[in-house]
């Protein structure tokens, strides 16, 4: 016997979020609305707000179900999205399907996959045996500081501990089922910033200009290659994203000058080695360096969760999905401290842009495949 409802369908699902306005950081609407599609499907639902400004307060839900002893299997995501601009052929906010399409902020990225989940559970039987939880934070496209490490936290407390995860970010590139992500570089962002003694240009022996300095530490920096690549990353590369000097006066020596670059890192660097690496290299001319970092690199070895995902991919699409470690970062960076994690949802084509939108037959195809995997991960 199977779960059924009336609101069973991923295209009607996806939908009723979309037309819930969350832009990041989500709060509200869009959690009531979602609370409201797993509650009768006997969900304990822990809706709760965390943190203070500036990157608070956040909302974030998780919910679980126990239908006897067996594996335990999370589903992740977020249900914020990025503001979504001007220029949209459609309110954004207002879901559309036209001609095979449905639009709107959060199609893509990743209100779909979260209905196709919740779509996929109305299919799953009755006593099916584990624990079904999902893990769903407001707070992805932001700071990501009160969300998933949040989640994790309540977890933490009510002893829920998944055996492994499926993070529904839109990894499909061409087609949906193309590509599963195992892995993700980390990141890092430094700031650069070299004082000198602002002066009168004339009398240069009366100032100390910080610019060549900068520019030499900046010259070092873009010189080091910290790797050639591993078997499953790329190379880590280092990207210089803001040079600042604030000089409004053609005539003065500036008093300091600033510089921002950011690090993607595969797992043969941490973080915190790639910051003592540039506070080196600044500190030979006189450079200090604060450093943020957003995620270390993580790798899921290809094996039973990979294989678990992709034969289901296979099933429902016909495709082998390439196993990959590209693209930024994602809330996968925080799960994988619990458990083995892999990515894999809708098109990635039209997230973050103008008229975000779907397909209608990718949704219900993902859907049948979530079901499937689902199904299979708490059968063992």
């Amino acid at each position: 016997m199977s779960m059924t409802s009336t609101n069973a369908d991923a295209v009607a699902l996806t939908e009723r979020l979309i037309a819930c306005q969350s832009v990041t950081p989500a709060t509200g609407d869009v959690f009531a609305a979602l609370e409201e599609m797993l509650r009768p499907l006997g969900f304990t639902i822990d809706r709760f707000t965390v943190g203070e400004a500036p990157d608070g307060p956040v909302e974030n839900l998780l919910a679980w179900r126990t239908t006897g002893p067996g594996p335990h299997f999370a589903f992740a995501g977020h249900l914020d999205v990025v503001p979504p601009g001007p220029g949209w052929t459609s309110d954004p906010f207002t879901p559309q399907v036209r001609g095979e399409l449905l639009y709107g902020r959060g199609a893509v990225d990743m209100k779909g996959a979260i209905a196709a989940f919740v779509a996929a559970l109305h299919g799953l039987p009755d006593d099916l045996p584990g624990t079904i939880s999902l893990i769903i934070t407001g707070d992805e496209e932001g700071p990501a500081v009160y969300g998933t490490l949040a989640l994790m936290e309540r977890m933490a407390a009510r002893e829920l501990r998944p055996d492994m995860c499926l993070v529904g970010e839109p990894t499909s590139t061409a087609r949906l089922g193309d590509v599963v992500k195992i892995g993700r570089r980390g990141s890092v962002n430094m700031w650069i910033r070299v004082a000198g003694t602002q002066g009168h240009v004339a009398y240069p022996h009366l100032a100390d200009n910080p610019i060549p300095k900068l520019v030499r530490i900046l010259s070092a920096i873009e010189a080091e290659v910290l790797d050639e690549g591993t078997d499953w990353f790329q190379p880590s590369n280092i990207e210089i994203t803001d040079l600042e000097v604030g000089n409004a006066a053609h005539n003065v020596i500036p008093g300091a000058a600033t510089a921002r670059i950011s690090i993607r890192f595969n797992d043969r660097h941490s973080g915190a080695s790639l910051i003592d690496r540039i506070r080196t290299l600044a500190a030979a001319d006189g450079g200090t360096v604060e450093a943020k970092i957003s995620g270390e690199p993580f790798l899921t070895q290809p094996g039973a969760l990979s294989e678990l995902v992709t034969d289901a991919i296979r099933e429902v699409t016909g495709l082998d999905a390439e196993l990959s470690t590209t693209g930024g970062t994602s809330d996968a960076r925080f799960l994988s401290r619990l458990c083995p994690v892999v990515e894999f949802g809708l098109n990635n084509a039209t997230m973050h842009k103008l008229d975000e939108a779907v397909s209608v037959t990718d949704l219900q195809d993902l859907a049948t495949i979530y079901g499937l995997i689902v199904r299979r991960a708490l059968a063992g």
